[in-house]
């Protein structure tokens, strides 16, 4: 059965039922701007047009299997089911200072194995549908709904690497920042990879405007080898070049996760100015989530602060964020590998 996203059998319907174009903005504004149910969204159309829409149609191509609120921040970490019985993860965040953000996963689990991701335990099951990465914007936008806020920013750094689901994902920004669909800005969306040149470079070039967030973790090639097994694959001289692309458009956003005694020495800073010189970046220094079955361990929050400090005496644009979620696991996976593992006992 087609969703709700499929805008060319819409289409169809619409031509069926003889219906005029300005009944379809009413029910798409009731469904990605209004976030109404399914009964309001059918009530804005003709009566005699409702059952086709309604046989015809599926609203969630997801289910809603968990829901976890952080009794510290607001955040809220949602557990969704695909129709063949995968889970996967998405984060509604609540900053005080900001608009409500999700993070949304766009894999069933994840290829690139990375060392410090517990998403990357979990190995690699399949891509997700373009149809299943927008539901989970669908349905926390309703979530939120009764607490008088909406999505205002979606950020693609939850499972997968989203360059790796490249045509479901662009599909996804499209429908995101389509002013008859959600209607978010450029800037309001982000696209997170752990550093594929060729399509990091696609991206750029069909989404000049959109943030792209690149995940370095480390300037010294035989570091982020042993973290990124990607590394081997797609050396730094080369990720360089697809990043002075990508500055061309504008500021591109470095993600750098801190780990004690890993990458957080006099030696990787040097080696971070040296790699980031003179591409205009923005720098988010991210603290670690622990979990079992690895043994790296967070840098502790005062060298996170002089590592910030030195970078900004450098010149460069930092961040030191802070974990949102951490009492319900919202770091990429975590719960998500705690379900299939009790479900294997």
């Amino acid at each position: 059965m087609s969703t709700i996203y499929d805008t060319d059998y819409i289409e169809e319907l619409r031509v069926r039922n003889a219906m005029q174009p300005h009944r379809m903005k009413l029910f798409r504004n009731a469904l990605f701007k209004n976030s109404n149910s399914w009964g309001e969204a059918l009530a804005t159309l003709p009566e005699t047009a409702r059952a086709d829409f309604e046989s015809n149609l599926t609203f969630e191509s997801l289910e809603m299997s968990e829901r976890h609120d952080s009794e510290i921040d607001g955040a809220s970490k949602l557990i969704f089911k695909t129709h063949d019985h995968h889970l996967i993860e998405s984060v509604v965040l609540r900053p005080k200072s900001g608009r409500t953000s999700i993070c949304i996963s766009s894999q069933v689990g994840c290829a690139c194995y990375c060392s410090f991701c517990a998403t990357g335990m979990m190995g690699f099951t399949r891509n997700l549908t373009a149809a299943e990465i927008l539901d989970q914007v669908s349905q926390a936008n309703r979530m939120v709904k009764s607490e008088g806020r909406s999505i205002r920013n979606v950020v693609f750094m939850g499972m997968g690497e989203p360059l790796l689901n490249m045509d479901n994902v662009f599909q996804s920004v499209e429908f995101l920042r389509a002013a008859p669909f959600f209607n978010l800005s450029n800037s309001r969306i982000t696209v997170s990879t752990v550093g594929i040149p060729q399509a990091m470079d696609h991206f750029t070039k069909t989404f000049p405007d959109v943030q792209l967030a690149f995940s370095l973790h480390s300037a010294r090639q035989d570091v982020r080898e042993k973290l990124m097994p990607q590394a081997r694959k797609y050396p730094l001289e080369l990720l360089r070049e697809s990043l002075l692309k990508a500055s061309a458009s504008g500021r591109v956003m470095i993600e750098y996760l801190m780990l004690a005694g890993v990458n957080d020495g006099e030696e990787d800073l040097d080696a971070l100015e040296r790699f980031l010189k003179d591409i205009p970046v923005h720098i988010n220094l991210i603290p670690y989530n622990e979990f079992s079955g690895n043994n790296l361990h967070e840098t502790p929050v005062e060298e996170r602060n002089k590592f910030a400090d030195r970078l900004k005496l450098l010149g460069f644009d930092t961040t030191l964020r802070y974990s949102l979620g951490s009492d319900v696991a919202a770091a990429c996976g975590q719960l998500v590998q705690h379900k299939i593992k009790v479900s294997a006992i």
